[in-house]
């Protein structure tokens, strides 16, 4: 098993508790009650001219260990806000990245910058529930999503305001991504399977996205090189 498998069963697992402790039905209704977001002022940031970053809070990683022991998430998202960042992505799954909901929601409560939702999204409950943390944008992964569940949970997504970032890491994720509608792909330097890094992928994959389609480049960045 993967280590991208072992993410998608534990999200699974985390799924079913929430449900427990907030049915599905008082989430998406909650949610639907809240009104649109702002998913559509997401994509209007990264459509624009020049180079755009999405900075990422985040204690740990499955490749890296403990990235921050310190891990003042309130002050990396303050600076990353004074400094210009386009959008700051926050990790919420607990086990391998040490993230929550809880450290989400405090940031979504000190920044104004539009906010990514990153989890392991493989149940709708996911996505009614981000809407509710205030996410401007949720990560849709290929690997862990078929054709049917990606075309749908897009659909949901967009259908509550919310902006997607579908994340592909090769020539097939693309076309899978493209024929269900995404309208920002991210091409992943990292294979999830096994977590090595090629920096080069999304580069050669960069002309494979249509042109009306917003391009991400994940992953890999360690400087300003």
């Amino acid at each position: 098993m993967t280590i991208l498998d072992q993410l998608a069963r534990h999200a699974k697992e985390r799924v079913e508790k929430d449900k427990k402790r907030i049915s599905f039905e008082e989430v998406m209704d909650r949610a639907i009650k809240a009104g649109p977001g702002r998913g559509e002022a997401f994509y209007e940031v990264f459509a624009q001219d020049g180079i755009h970053f999405i900075c990422e809070v985040k204690k740990a990683s499955p490749s890296k260990g403990i990235i921050d022991p310190e891990f003042d998430y309130h002050g990396i998202a303050l600076a990353y806000e004074s400094a210009g960042a386009d959008a700051i992505s926050c990790l919420t799954e607990p086990r391998w990245f040490l993230g929550s909901d809880r450290i989400f929601e405090e940031i979504r409560a000190a920044v104004k910058t539009p906010m990514l939702r990153k989890d392991f999204v493989v149940d709708e409950y996911q996505l009614y529930q981000s809407r509710l943390m205030g996410a401007d944008c949720v990560l849709l992964i290929c690997s862990i999503l078929d054709q049917e569940k990606l075309a749908a949970y897009l659909k949901i997504a967009h259908s509550l305001g919310l902006a997607a970032l579908v994340e592909t890491h090769d020539e097939e994720e693309i076309d899978l991504a493209i024929d269900c509608g995404a309208r920002m792909i991210g091409v992943n330097n990292r294979n999830l399977k096994d977590f090595s890094v090629d920096v080069g992928n999304a580069a050669r994959l960069r002309g494979r996205i249509p042109s009306d389609c917003l391009f991400i480049a994940e992953s890999g960045v360690t400087g300003p090189d």
